[in-house]
């Protein structure tokens, strides 16, 4: 009796970059000896566009290739079309990236990385979000893809808990260590230039302020400025129990004052 051939996984893989950022070519160049690839990825940048979706344009698609596609919409509008129309059946991973810069703290919320892979979570894909913490213009995107493959790996021998994804954040220089850690509360502070165009009008270019203290120990920011890649998993439920049942007796006086 001859084994039975081992299946060979297919992954999603999408960003917030573009289709032709060179995160998203090295973290297919890692991963396609191994799994089949699926790529669908924004047109352009869609940096800060979080978990939004397109709802007042036509999201257009772009043939770039054999499963390979560039839409004119968001991260996570790409995901939604991968999954219901492009795709023949779901996919057993979905892998968001490489980002070209951190998504640590209170940028998992406005991450267009972090936000593709909540969407996938919620239709109950594996999915896990990948950012290299440099802004360098020649950064090297090796380790990362590496440490993504070996993550992939893990995530289909061992399955994550049903709509719960990894944020990874790889450092510029890595030196070898791996911590999950917890989302740092917000250490950036904001920042506002002021300027005026042409006509005269005041604009704002907004931009953080980083902040290389203050970060609480075990949390993501602390596993990066010790050089070690960091992994939080998040959950997409929110609630907040302990207050869902302190507050839970406003009910009845917000009842009463109604029905007066």
């Amino acid at each position: 009796m001859t084994k039975a051939a081992k299946k060979t996984p297919h992954i999603l893989l999408t960003n917030d970059d573009g289709f032709h950022a060179p995160g998203i070519a090295a973290l297919a160049a890692a991963l396609r000896p191994w799994a089949k690839l699926s790529i669908v990825a924004p047109n352009r940048e869609q940096s800060g566009a979080a978990q939004s979706l397109t709802l007042r344009n036509p999201i257009v698609c772009h043939e770039r290739g054999e499963n390979h596609w560039a839409i004119e919409g968001t991260p996570a509008d790409c995901v939604i079309v991968a999954l219901h129309k492009l795709l023949p059946e779901p996919p057993d991973l979905l892998l968001s990236g490489i980002n070209h810069g951190a998504n640590l703290g209170e940028n998992a919320y406005y991450s267009g990385t972090v936000g593709a892979a909540r969407e996938g979570a919620l239709h109950h894909v594996p999915s896990c979000a990948l950012s290299l913490c440099s802004k360098h213009p020649a950064a090297d995107f090796a380790a990362a893809a590496r440490i993504a493959r070996n993550i992939a790996e893990l995530i289909l021998r061992e399955p994550m808990p049903d709509q719960v994804l990894l944020n990874v954040n790889v450092p510029e220089k890595w030196e070898g260590e791996v911590l999950f850690t917890r989302q740092s509360k917000k250490i950036t502070r904001n920042h506002l230039q002021e300027g005026r165009d042409p006509k005269g009008r005041t604009y704002y270019w907004l931009s953080e302020q980083k902040i290389d203290k203050d970060a609480e120990k075990d949390t993501d920011y602390a596993a990066i400025f010790s050089k070690a890649v960091s992994i939080t998993p998040l959950h997409l439920d929110p609630t907040h129990t302990q207050s869902l049942n302190h507050l839970s007796h406003w009910a009845q006086p917000l009842q009463s004052a109604f029905e007066r």
